[in-house]
């Protein structure tokens, strides 16, 4: 079959990778589509340290093939999207419903793949850049039929990263302000998780100005290609500041811009080394710097939270997707998502 693979020195698409059936707590899964995030890029560009050689892709959606013993949630033929949380479900974490705590989660990656004889590593628990891909049932969760796996896919990284972001981690509440840094996938859905939660004053800030029609669709009252204009519209600063792009000097950026009891999140992804500062004596009244990991999620709950609100309307999924690649078009859509042609690039299979 298909996929992408990253074995250290470049990236190609194979036609000979197969993949291992399930077992008990497992889900084989057809993928239909594939969402492009810069996270992969990050795995071939080293900001994202990652055994190889890997199946790449970790946005994905498709059809139930098979599962394994002791999975009754899903069955074959069902439309599924897919997280990244291969949470154990039991430890204290899990229990307190934080899943994206979950220690069994994080940086155990396995090797369900092969080629030539050879195992390959997971990204992500997942590795949807492939045309198939066994993931634990926890990470599959049923979306209806008539939801487009074009559009689907997207729900299980970038929606559930920004929107989550806002809604479980920031809970940004009515008539607050909001200030995004970065206006790309993951940015967008900070922009509509604010506009859900009902903030007044929405500001995206990105250097490219083309994106300010995307940037208001999505929820923006204002765009900025400056964050240093943002006191213009927000003299006293803003309630909840998010970094979207994974640069330290942006970081120091959505800090400054804090009001009084104000929050930064922290969503872009910096090089694993990189360190930013700022001045302590400014963070005493009541501000405070959040880490986001994966929106704060919980998969089961949220995505089909979230296939809901894109049914009702009130979701934009659709719009997210600003181009569909089939999966040999991959060196393509690598170079459109790197220099920011597409807000979400997606692979199909």
């Amino acid at each position: 079959m298909r996929g992408v693979v990253f074995d250290g020195r470049r990236t190609e698409v194979v036609d000979d990778l197969q993949v291992r059936d399930p077992g008990p707590g497992e889900v084989l899964v057809a993928i239909a589509a594939a969402g492009l995030c810069h996270s992969d890029l990050s795995v071939v560009d080293g900001t994202i340290p990652f055994p190889v050689p890997v199946v790449l892709g970790h946005e994905g959606a498709g059809v139930v093939e098979a599962v394994g013993p002791g999975v009754g949630h899903v069955r074959p033929g069902d439309h599924v999207a897919l997280s990244t949380l291969a949470n154990c479900g039991t430890c204290a974490q899990c229990d307190r419903g934080r899943p994206t705590m979950c220690r069994k989660a994080i940086g155990r990656p396995g090797r369900p793949f092969s080629r030539g004889g050879e195992p390959l590593f997971q990204f992500a628990s997942n590795s949807a850049f492939a045309e198939r891909t066994v993931v634990r049932a926890v990470q599959a969760v049923r979306i209806p039929d008539d939801l487009p796996f074009t559009s689907a896919a997207l729900i299980g990284c970038g929606v559930l990263t920004g929107v989550g972001a806002v809604l479980n981690r920031a809970r940004v509440d009515r008539g607050d302000s909001v200030v995004v840094i970065g206006a790309g996938g993951i940015g967008l859905n900070v922009l509509q998780g604010a506009r859900l939660a009902g903030a007044l004053t929405v500001v995206a800030v990105d250097s490219n100005p083309a994106k300010e029609a995307v940037a208001r669709r999505f929820g923006a009252t204002h765009f900025l290609t400056s964050a240093e204009d943002v006191r213009g519209i927000l003299p006293d600063g803003a309630d909840h500041a998010f970094e979207c792009v994974g640069r330290t000097e942006l970081i120091r950026q959505a800090i400054d811009l804090l009001d009084r009891h104000g929050q930064a999140v922290l969503l872009g992804v910096p090089a694993a080394g990189a360190e930013a500062s700022f001045t302590v004596s400014s963070m005493y009244l009541d501000k405070a710097i959040l880490g986001c990991r994966y929106g704060s999620s919980r998969p089961q709950r949220d995505i089909a939270l979230y296939a809901d609100l894109y049914r009702e309307g009130r979701l934009l999924l659709d719009e997210l997707v600003t181009e569909t690649y089939p999966v040999e078009d991959f060196a393509k859509a690598a170079d459109d998502a790197h220099h920011g042609r597409v807000a979400r690039g997606v692979l199909i299979f």
